[in-house]
């Protein structure tokens, strides 16, 4: 078995280029893994003052076989962004799958809640949303073919106490998808938004809860590798089935 628990890659060059727009540690990555695990060259952002934090990543795909790239990307430049684009069309190949997987999940009483949170919230979460959106179906729609999947939360659908700036973001994004799908569908591009309702194990939930081994160990926590599975499928879901949205959840969540 290699590192990413899989068995040697298998780089089919008829797979086109996988883009993750915010490979976190948790979700963002685990996706990367599964898709460059897939037979995908896989490129994958965050801000350039944190792109070492990915050098594991990248590792770990290389060191199984995979092909794997990591850029310093401002998601909220209009110009980063469709100079990224570009980039990798013109330098690894074919955009035909991109992750937007930016979260931004800040809490905030509304008195407490400035003006630069709300919009920098909104920025991180729907507004460069958009903009990977936008670019990829710039890339796709003349091939009439491509998947574009957004990160979803339970503030998508339901605002809550201390969340607005988090729920408004969210709920444009979740809007900005459904646009998306039914504009781009007729035109051979898959949008879909997957909606991860429940705490996600990684550096964000393990700071609030401590250790998670038990959550883990009963699946009543969400698995990135699990999730990462959901995107996979959505990718490979014939045209004749398209699902535009989905939610994922522990088997034991309230909801």
């Amino acid at each position: 078995m290699n590192p990413l628990g899989q068995t040697a890659m298998d780089n089919d060059p008829a797979k086109p280029v996988c883009v993750v727009i915010g490979a976190g540690e948790g979700v963002g990555q685990a996706v990367a893994r599964a898709f460059a695990a897939d037979g995908h060259p896989v490129c994958v952002t965050r801000r350039a003052r944190n792109l070492a934090q990915l050098d594991a990543l990248i590792d770990g795909i290389r060191g199984a076989g995979g092909q794997a790239h990591a850029f310093g990307v401002d998601a909220r430049s209009e110009q980063e962004t469709v100079a990224l684009f570009d980039r990798i069309e013109r330098e690894i190949g074919p955009i035909g799958v991109v992750v937007f997987n930016i979260g931004a999940n800040v809490q905030f009483g509304i008195r407490e809640t400035t003006a630069r949170v709300f919009t920098k919230v909104w920025e991180m979460a729907c507004f460069a949303g958009f903009l990977a959106g936008r670019e990829a179906a710039r890339v796709m729609v003349p091939r009439g073919a491509g998947t574009i999947l957004f990160t979803g939360a339970t503030a998508s659908v339901r605002g809550r106490e201390g969340f607005a700036a988090f729920a408004a973001a969210k709920h444009g994004l979740r809007a900005l998808a459904q646009s998306m799908a039914r504009e781009l569908g007729p035109q051979g591009v898959h949008v879909a938004h997957v909606i991860c309702d429940g705490s996600i194990d990684g550096v964000f939930i393990r700071e609030r809860v401590g250790d998670t081994t038990d959550l883990l160990r009963d699946d009543a926590i969400l698995k990135p590798d699990d999730i990462a599975q959901a995107y996979l499928w959505l990718h490979r879901q014939p045209r004749s089935a398209w699902s535009h949205e989905i939610d994922l959840r522990p088997w034991r969540e309230q909801w």
